[in-house]
């Protein structure tokens, strides 16, 4: 092992997958030093990040004014560390610039690009963006098989995954079992969910998220996602795919293989193992994350999954066997839904009509092109805003 400690190019550094990435560093900075941060609007947080981990470059996507950027970038200036904006300069700093490891946590579509450039490099990229995968799954795949970089989950059930099949032959996995939390509405009437507010979907039994990946948990459209993902991920047919309903989350995935035999992959509910292991890997190192205590009783609790309290993970099947720009069109008229519920556009239940209503109008192109993805998410969120309810 080198002595030098790995660069990390942090995509996604204010969000919960960010700020848990900083602890990993801040626990082993013999291992791993950010050598770049990059966010989105969070302009102050940002620069506090900076100002503790000195990195050589930092981006903000959309600053929130010239005069705070230009503050910003001279408060910086003095330490070393370049400011940059806009999302040309993450893509470009993702192609040009020196570093290790990419961690792409920034949310939704705008992850894409720089994790694409961090596979033609041949780099190890942690992925906790799903949406590059769903979006691109055998396109990325086949980019990172011919320039031998390592596409590697953070996302706590694919990491889960993963570590279930080390060392395992692919011809004896029957199934892997995403497991979902069910979120806050698991025994909500289902008369109610059409009044469910903002407040009430944003809080998570489990875990602690941003905004987005919270809905998301609360619609089951993560797991749909999560699916989606796990199709390309580990080159699964939809026959292998399953999800069921474990509201503590300690078990965070299981593998069935052909003999009977399920892999379990269980541990706190806490993002900084996944996101350590992806940085270490294939070592394991001390985390900063709490212990689990055997003193204590604990109750495991599976439930099928209902599919009438929870269309997203029905459609998200559909969208895996069809491939192609389905999931490019799902993912982005579940962003444009997402965030006009957010904003007090439409109405909680109006999230799935969303992307079922653009998925039934879209044509499926087996084949795409990265081009003709890029086509069908725009496509997608233009037919999703315009819907009305």
């Amino acid at each position: 092992m080198s002595n030098t400690p790995q660069s990390i190019a942090l995509y996604g550094s204010t969000g919960s997958i960010g700020t848990q990435t900083l602890d990993v560093i801040r626990a082993h900075p013999e291992r791993f030093k950010a050598r770049i941060l990059a966010a989105g609007t969070r302009l102050d947080e940002l620069k506090a990040q900076a100002i503790e981990f000195k990195p050589a470059i930092a981006i903000i996507a959309s600053p929130a004014s010239k005069q705070a950027f230009d503050e910003c970038a001279t408060a910086l200036a003095n330490q070393g560390t370049q400011l940059l904006a806009g999302e040309d300069a993450m893509v470009a700093a993702a192609r040009d610039e020196d570093y290790d490891i990419m961690v792409g946590a920034v949310t939704g579509a705008a992850g894409l690009m720089p994790n694409i450039e961090a596979v033609k490099r041949g780099k190890r990229v942690g992925l906790a963006n799903k949406e590059s995968l769903v979006m691109t799954g055998p396109i990325l795949t086949n980019l990172a098989r011919q320039h031998n970089a390592e596409l590697v989950p953070i996302d706590s059930e694919h990491s889960a995954i993963w570590q279930c099949l080390r060392g395992e032959s692919s011809r004896e996995v029957l199934r892997v079992i995403l497991t979902a939390s069910g979120g806050p509405f698991r025994t909500t009437p289902l008369t109610e969910l059409k009044e469910v507010t903002r407040e009430q979907a944003l809080k998570h039994p489990t875990w602690d998220m941003g905004p987005k990946i919270s809905i998301d948990s609360s619609t089951l459209f993560n797991k749909a996602l999560e699916i989606i993902e796990a199709r390309w991920l580990f080159d699964l047919t939809r026959d292998q795919l399953h999800a069921v309903i474990h509201p503590q989350s300690f078990v965070h995935s299981m593998v069935e293989f052909v003999d009977g035999s399920i892999m379990a992959h269980m541990g706190a509910t806490d993002m900084r193992i996944p996101i350590q292991l992806a940085l270490s890997w294939p070592d394991r190192l001390p985390c900063p994350a709490p212990r689990t205590d055997f003193r204590h009783a604990m109750d495991f609790q599976f439930e099928p999954v209902d599919f009438e309290r929870f269309p997203a993970l029905k459609l998200g099947y559909e969208v895996a066997e069809a491939g192609g720009t389905a999931g490019a069109v799902f993912n982005a008229a579940n962003e444009v839904a997402v965030d006009r519920f957010l904003r007090g556009e439409i109405r909680y239940l109006d999230i799935f009509n969303t992307v079922e209503g653009v998925l039934k109008s879209h044509t499926v192109n087996s084949e795409p092109s990265l081009g003709e993805v890029l086509d069908a998410d725009r496509w997608a969120r233009d037919e999703a805003q315009a819907l009305k309810f």
